[in-house]
């Protein structure tokens, strides 16, 4: 054999073995190393997590072999305490790899703040959409006489009358007055000059008529807590629940 071809079957030889070498590493990566490195074939069902607490959650997840991250953005729910997971992805029950990482969204510990919308003079209807639409409850319809049915009269919070731009936390009960369509029996407005504001008050509402709005400023003349003036005056012909605004003496 010449110096040639000995050369030649020598190459052929080592690439051979080298060619074999890389075919069994080649198996060995792909059926024995990747498998045992992403698990293959092992999957993990994500757990519904929905109502559950951080601390809950957290635990379930570790101990199911799953990672978590809670998302910046978090979320409100009345019905849910602080920090109860609000959402999950992947969904609950998917079927994902042992140490997937899992995205929560937690139940924010303080409601957001609302801006009160003006819902006097709208239908009842349309005042509890928007209601809904904002993130607030409807509270107590309270009816009053007035010649318009179903119209908001008042919206309160807490009892209190309050006005377009009041600000509100979200999920608060809104109280609504609404006009029953009764209003048109005709009334003389009685006489509060002198009265107690609470006293006032009392006959306002005795009368089948509205407390409006109440100024308080200081005078000599009247003590204070007193009735110095009101609008209709004493006598004047209105209708059923149309407001009588009130001055009201304060001290100096």
């Amino acid at each position: 054999m010449n110096p040639f071809s000995y050369s030649l079957k020598k190459v052929l030889i080592n690439l051979a073995i080298i060619f074999g070498i890389s075919v069994f590493l080649g198996f060995l990566f792909l059926k024995v190393y990747l498998p045992l490195y992403t698990n293959h074939g092992e999957t993990v069902s994500v757990p519904d997590m929905a109502g559950y607490t951080f601390e809950e959650a957290s635990d379930l997840l570790e101990s199911s072999g799953l990672q978590y991250e809670v998302s910046p953005d978090s979320g409100f729910s009345t019905e849910q305490p602080a920090l109860a997971i609000l959402k999950q992805i992947p969904t609950a029950n998917s079927q994902v790899k042992s140490g997937r990482k899992i995205y929560l969204t937690l139940n924010a510990r303080n409601a957001p703040i609302i801006k009160m919308p003006n819902l006097e003079n709208m239908p009842l209807k349309n005042a509890q959409e928007m209601l809904s639409n904002l993130g607030l409850e409807r509270g107590d319809i309270i009816y009053v006489p007035d010649i318009g049915i179903n119209v908001v009269l008042e919206q309160r919070y807490r009892g209190v009358t309050i006005r377009e731009g009041f600000e509100v936390p979200k999920g608060s009960k809104i109280d609504l007055v609404v006009g029953d369509g009764m209003g048109n029996q005709i009334l003389m407005v009685p006489s509060l000059i002198g009265m107690e504001e609470e006293d006032a008050e009392f006959l306002i509402l005795g009368s089948g008529l509205r407390v409006g709005r109440k100024t308080f400023n200081a005078t000599d003349s009247v003590a204070p807590g007193k009735v110095y003036l009101q609008s209709p005056p004493s006598g004047t012909e209105v209708r059923t629940g149309e407001m009588i605004d009130l001055w009201i003496s304060k001290n100096q």
